[in-house]
């Protein structure tokens, strides 16, 4: 695997910064948010300079019950070959559910969803990661996600399923160690027992992030300083492998430069403190094995190697050895590892659809999930789309002022999104408009009118006295 080093999640509002900090080995860009032939100008300074580039998607939905989508694919693949990128990345999630595998309505999610961990899935996603990896001109990684809420009826630990996961695809794993303390707390799991399982030696890099406790439950917000619990479990898995890469992402309320390169000094800390511990925990395990050849015992008699002396020569424990073991007995019968993959994208799809209408559409939480959690989980993602349809659509927020965000999330409570957020954006807008609002008559007609310029079968004209008058309409409008 390829060593990128220490890199910084590439965003356009630090762009001059991380064009800037010393120290950046590679960066990282959300794909859906680059066009192939129009890259940045700072990143494209970037890539002038050698400095590693690689799309990391949001979008594809590995872990859903559907395929993925050609297109999606396409453009994923499009974005590696423009960047001249090693390898994509992309999150072991569904982010939509419904349409005609389940004769449901088509929902959106509008976020990366935990799948659950059951045979089923693993089958399904197994597919799905095939499918990408045959379309991809790079490897792909794939990466595990922070959860609110746990499925009823698991099969697997989440070590256990990416195990697993790794060993029948091939695929390569991009872990998250903050979304495995997120996890920690929201789920109860034991980080360093996931490490534990892990097959390290699939790892292609790991993100750092930061988030936020409130009532109990952990917000992976990607908006806060990297905690201590959260470097901890980076140099557990420092000291268990080194890491090919190490990334710091931040999505929103950026800091001044200075506090990102004393995030990232931090966390070369981190790996620095677990490679001292991995050092040592590898002169401990030779000398053991001098200890246990001493005179009068055989070159093949371990029984004076303690119990507890590591052996990380291939990254993996001896968990790991047996999961891989049952894997590779499964793989050697000849069939596929599980039989009837169509039915389990159904029984998977009807499942997932289910859990979101009742995260986006109001419908009855399914039974076994705890309903206060899907509660929180619920008003998290209407909050999250709030906000990225107030940045794909600005002049919303100005048009409705203070009312907007009360009146998106009254319209999410009962419209779950469909399409994309820009589409969104529009029906928001009809919706307000259908039911006499906002209030205030002049703000109604600048919404109205933002919206027919947007939803128009072709978009208004551009000619400049065209433009003149309705920048002057909208002036008039605001009196």
């Amino acid at each position: 695997m390829e060593r990128l080093g220490t890199g910084i999640g590439w965003r356009p509002e630090i762009a001059d910064a991380v064009e800037r900090m010393p120290g950046i080995d590679w960066v990282e860009v959300v794909a859906e948010n680059v066009c192939p032939g129009h890259l940045p100008d700072p990143l494209r300074r970037l890539r002038e300079r050698g400095v590693t580039v690689v799309p990391h998607g949001v979008s594809l939905g590995l872990g859903g019950a559907d395929r993925p989508d050609e297109g999606r694919l396409t453009a994923l693949a499009e974005r590696a070959e423009a960047l001249g990128s090693p390898l994509v990345t992309e999150h072991i999630a569904f982010v939509r559910a419904g349409g005609a595998l389940t004769a449901t309505p088509h929902l959106e999610a509008g976020h990366l969803l935990p799948v659950p961990r059951t045979r089923d899935a693993l089958d399904v996603l197994c597919e799905n990661v095939r499918i990408a990896q045959e379309a991809l001109p790079v490897p792909l990684a794939v990466e595990n996600i922070a959860a609110l809420i746990s499925w009823p009826g698991e099969e697997m630990t989440e070590g256990q399923f990416l195990y697993e996961l790794a060993d029948r695809t091939g695929v390569r794993l991009l872990i998250d160690v903050a979304n495995l303390h997120t996890n920690h707390v929201n789920r109860a799991e034991d980080p360093a027992k996931a490490l534990a399982e892990l097959p390290l030696e699939a790892i292609a890099y790991v993100h750092v992030a930061g988030g936020f406790e409130r009532d109990g439950v952990w917000h992976d917000s990607h908006a806060h300083p990297v905690p201590r619990p959260v470097l901890d479990i980076l140099t557990d898995l420092a000291s268990r492998v080194s890491p090919p890469g190490v990334l710091l992402e931040r999505d929103e309320n950026f800091p001044e430069p200075a506090e990102l390169e004393a995030e990232l000094a931090s966390i070369r800390r981190a790996v620095e403190a677990g490679a001292v511990e991995r050092v040592k925990a590898e002169v401990r395990a030779a000398g053991h094995a001098v200890a246990a050849r001493r005179p009068g015992t055989t070159p093949g008699d371990w029984s004076e190697v303690p119990a507890d002396a590591p052996s990380r020569s291939d990254g993996a424990t001896e968990q790991g050895h047996r999961t891989r073991a049952a894997g590779a007995t499964r793989g050697a019968s000849g069939r596929p590892e599980h039989t009837g993959v169509d039915e389990a994208r159904q029984r998977l799809g009807l499942a997932q659809a289910a859990l979101l209408s009742a995260l986006v559409a109001g419908t009855p939480v399914p039974e076994g999930f705890d309903r206060a959690r899907v509660g929180v989980q619920a008003r998290a993602l209407a909050a999250r789309r709030a906000d990225v349809v107030a940045k794909v659509a600005p002049e919303l927020p100005e048009i409705l002022g203070a009312e907007y965000r009360t009146a998106f999330l009254g319209y999410a409570q009962t419209q779950p999104m469909t399409g994309g957020y820009r589409r969104d954006a529009l029906a928001f807008a009809e919706h307000l408009l259908s039911a006499g609002r906002p209030g205030d008559a002049a703000a109604r007609r600048e919404l109205r009118e933002w919206w027919l310029e947007r939803s128009g079968p072709s978009p208004r004209s551009r000619r400049p006295v065209h433009r003149l008058a309705r920048a002057t309409r909208k002036v008039l409008l605001r009196r």
